[in-house]
């Protein structure tokens, strides 16, 4: 596994394109409303994207996907796509994924709204999967391993009885959207062989289930679903690897670590 190690000049445009990313996702929020349609949200961000920031949107085109930002409803648990004739309710919970390409480089951040008044479940699951993430954040040092990362995230969502998807995961990122290596949620025993150096770039994303932890791909071949259709909550930043510890390249204005108390 050849794991990239980031020189001082691609920490510095990766740092720029994680807070372009987060920009996105702050620009977004007051537009997050019951009524408005999935395709409305993508063409608002497409539209910053492109005209305010100057940026690429990563996942246009990648592969075939579709659109500017990947928003995924309820029991979406990943890569939805944005439609017109998707819109929002009150009581939804809601992931927007977005990736910017700024100067050849990538930055690759989500985060859960919730729309209206959202059932006690639901803003309790959108909140461990927020720990979720944070807890795994913590773990990050040089010469810890992506297992103490996973054991982290695993450990709190089920014993707050929730499941973590294991087919989809956090990865290695920079001049290229998906590098090694691959930051798995579940704390798989070959994780322990990757120890964290400095200058490492990944992203953690933890998809965490409301029922069981089995996920299905539809049709489209982008779509990804709960088998059970139980909610899905996922939070993803991107970060590097420091001489004592992390930094996060994708930290939205005034954001703190969220930590169970």
């Amino acid at each position: 596994m050849a794991i990239k190690i980031k020189t001082a000049q691609e920490i510095q445009k990766l740092r720029l394109a994680g807070r372009l990313a987060a920009e996105v996702l702050e620009m977004i929020e007051p537009h997050v409303v019951a009524g408005v349609s999935t395709g409305e949200l993508n063409r608002i961000m497409h539209d910053y994207m492109t005209n305010q920031q100057n940026v690429i949107p990563a996942t246009l085109n990648y592969h075939g996907f579709p659109a500017s930002s990947c928003i995924s409803i309820n029991h979406v648990v990943c890569h939805g796509i944005p439609d017109d004739n998707k819109k929002l309710k009150k009581g939804d919970i809601v992931n927007i994924d977005v990736t910017v390409i700024k100067d050849g480089y990538h930055g690759d951040t989500s985060r859960m709204f919730e729309v209206g008044d959202v059932k006690p479940f639901a803003h309790r699951l959108c909140q461990v999967a927020q720990e979720c993430l944070w807890l795994g954040i913590e773990q990050v040092k040089p010469e810890a391993t992506l297992y103490d990362v996973a054991l982290a995230i695993q450990n709190h969502a089920e014993q707050q009885g929730f499941s973590v998807v294991r087919e989809y995961c956090g990865h290695g990122i920079g001049a290229d959207f998906h590098e090694e290596p691959q930051v798995l949620h579940y704390a798989a025993p070959e994780l322990k062989e990757i120890v964290l150096k400095p200058g490492m770039v990944f992203t953690i994303e933890p998809m965490i289930n409301l029922g069981k932890a089995a996920v299905k791909l539809l049709g489209d071949n982008w779509t990804v679903i709960t088998k059970d259709r139980k909610l899905s909550a996922q939070w993803e930043h991107t970060l590097t690897v420091t001489e004592d510890g992390y930094e996060i390249f994708t930290l939205r204005e005034g954001e703190k670590p969220v930590l169970p108390v």
